[in-house]
């Protein structure tokens, strides 16, 4: 479980300090990449502490959800829809639910083991 997290904060760390610059018509595409991946990596964590994780099921949604993402961004832009915001609200809303059940679930964790040692 250590390791995820720790290449999510090494990534993270390189990610931010390194100088890279994105041409603003790539920054749509980019940030819904961003939160695409975000969004597998939180499901991701969340099926870990369900018991239920598997490394290629994870592996190949996080590359398919990303270029599926992307792909639909493109496909908004040439079309003259905005899925972007869309997209970022999906995402967004994917992202958030999975955290409050990694956390429900975490707080139960903490609850039976504070219970189990009185």
């Amino acid at each position: 479980m250590w390791l995820p997290l720790l290449a999510l904060v090494l990534g993270l760390v390189v990610g931010i300090s390194a100088p890279v610059s994105i041409p603003p018509g790539y920054a749509s595409y980019l940030a819904i990449a961003i939160l695409s991946a975000l969004d597998s990596v939180v499901g991701g964590l969340r099926a870990a502490m369900d018991g239920q994780f598997d490394n290629l099921v994870f592996i190949s949604g996080f590359f398919i959800n990303i270029l599926l993402a992307t792909l639909l961004t493109y496909l908004g832009v040439r079309l003259g829809v905005d899925l972007v915001l869309g997209a970022t609200v999906t995402f967004s809303i994917r992202i958030f639910t999975n955290l409050g059940i990694i956390r429900t679930l975490a707080l139960d964790r903490l609850r039976s083991r504070h219970s189990a040692s009185q």
